[in-house]
């Protein structure tokens, strides 16, 4: 349903360092990087983060999550550990969420500019 999702960042030095170790264990890359944003994706950029184009401050809407799906629990764990690595803050910890479903395993966790992020393994 979605073609990309896009978040913003008032420093991309910073974002670059965050996302390039979160996202690996997910098996996605940094495909593209230029001034004002960088891309990631497996084989087409589906994740951005960008400076904002009106030049404003980067901010987050409350109730927001973006959710990448892993291919593992593992992945999930190492995604959470590679984000408080990397000045990501905890926003629960890596688990079951049975109230999702039996096998729902995640992590939670905010982004050095407060986005929340979330690994998904469902297998």
């Amino acid at each position: 349903m979605l073609a990309y999702v896009t978040v913003g960042s008032d420093d991309l030095d910073v974002s670059v360092r965050f996302y390039d170790a979160i996202l690996a264990p997910l098996s996605y890359r940094r495909l593209t990087t230029a001034a004002r944003e960088i891309g990631y994706g497996a084989d087409q950029c589906q994740f951005w983060v960008v400076k904002p184009y009106d030049d404003g401050k980067a901010s987050f809407g409350n109730g927001v999550d973006i959710a990448f799906r892993a291919p593992s629990r593992a992945a999930v764990d190492a995604f959470h550990l590679a984000a408080l690595a990397t000045g990501g803050r905890d926003e629960g910890g890596p688990g079951l969420r049975p109230h999702y479903g039996p096998h729902f395993y995640t992590a939670y966790v905010r982004d050095p500019c407060g986005n929340k992020l979330k690994a998904v393994f469902d297998g």
